[in-house]
């Protein structure tokens, strides 16, 4: 009964919630594995994290991707999540869920291409070859978007109020003041991967340009592969002169029933489980036990 509640609070809630809890499932599982195996992480995920090497990368091309979903220290991935959950949800006040997941996969993307590209034509970084591992590269680009977008928007932090462009703009220069300094300098250059596409994308969208539409598409179409194809039986007709009785009310029940059900998840899917009343949830919960 427990699982199937997790199960049922994961599916109705919105994108930010799912991706944290994903890097959190990841984290776990290379944590625990590591543990039980006696091995080292980098050792389980050695086929997802981001190798600075051409070749390496040119056999797996998903690195690009998947290194932004793995964590190896505890506060690592504790910080990514705060701010992602912080700031996402900016974007999520003014955009869909999968406006939200196109910045955050294209972000770990920009920023995994510019490391790689980094410590391939800069001779300051040929002594510090490795790996890139993290999330940062996608917050940033989160960060960066919403800030882009929306500068003048009001936060409180404590008693001051401050712009998000202020809170933005101190962390981007930050990042670039450490990288001469820091033994991060790779993370640090996914940092400003990720916060140049998420600024270009930002004010490219206050033009009017959708650059990331390809990419939404694309995830539509992934999608739309591991979906069941159902097939509709063959009906048969059979002409008849014997009226038979109308049975119409349970299916005009069931009908509204489902109209409900359907209104209330695509509420969901604009505004977030959170929007949805006491009484609007209780529906949703008591309609998922009968299914």
């Amino acid at each position: 009964m427990a699982a199937t509640n997790l199960s049922y609070k994961y599916k109705t809630a919105n994108i930010l919630v799912k991706l944290i809890v994903i890097n959190a499932a990841v984290f776990l599982v290379v944590y625990l594995g590591s543990f039980i195996l006696s091995v080292s992480p980098q050792y389980i995920s050695r086929w997802f994290v981001l190798s600075d090497d051409f070749d390496t990368l040119l056999f797996r091309p998903w690195t690009l991707i998947s290194y932004g979903f793995l964590h190896f220290g505890f506060f690592h991935i504790l910080f990514n999540m705060i701010w992602l959950y912080w700031f996402g949800q900016f974007v999520l006040s003014l955009f869909d869920g999968k406006r939200l997941l196109t910045v955050y996969l294209l972000g770990a993307l920009f920023g995994g291409l510019l490391f790689v590209l980094a410590y391939n034509l800069f001779p300051v970084f040929e002594e510090n070859r490795g790996f890139l591992i993290g999330a940062s590269g996608a917050v940033t680009a989160i960060m960066i978007f919403i800030a882009t977008y929306t500068p003048n928007t009001e936060v409180r932090i404590f008693t001051f109020i401050i712009k998000l462009w202020h809170i933005a703009l101190f962390l981007f220069l930050l990042d670039l003041v450490r990288i001469p300094t820091s033994g991060n300098a790779g993370g640090l250059m996914a940092h400003v991967g990720g916060a140049v596409f998420g600024y270009i994308y930002a004010v490219q969208l206050a033009k009017g340009n959708d650059i990331g539409k390809w990419f939404e598409n694309f995830m539509d179409w992934i999608t739309n592969l591991f979906k069941p194809r159902t097939k509709k039986p063959f009906k048969t007709v059979h002409r008849t002169t014997q009226k038979t009785p109308q049975r119409s009310k349970p299916k005009e029940a069931k009908s509204a029933h489902q109209k409900k059900v359907d209104g209330i998840l695509d509420k969901i899917g604009k505004s977030g489980y959170e929007s949805l009343t006491k009484e609007e949830k209780d529906f949703l919960f008591k309609a998922g036990k009968e299914d």
